[in-house]
């Protein structure tokens, strides 16, 4: 997928989820492997909702990748600071 139209689906209804998400695309994503980057775009499938819980930790995707990745999205954030 090219990388406008990622941008684009970063952009979600919360700042904070536009900044994790947009901070993994610019920082993470290009140099992540293949599979890596089919999964960002899969975790873009989801609703704002799932997608901050997920961030926040009140929720744990059944997806052992998924989750994988969700704690890369995360630890890049807080390494930003």
């Amino acid at each position: 997928m090219n990388a406008n139209r990622l941008a684009w689906r970063c952009r979600r209804g919360m700042q904070e989820l536009d900044l994790l998400l947009t901070g993994y695309l610019c920082r993470d994503y290009p140099r992540a492997a293949a599979p890596d980057q089919l999964l960002f775009e899969r975790l873009l499938d989801e609703s704002d909702e799932t997608l901050w819980r997920y961030l926040t930790l009140t929720l744990q995707p059944g997806d052992p990748a998924l989750a994988k990745l969700i704690q890369q999205i995360r630890s890049a954030a807080t390494s930003d600071t």
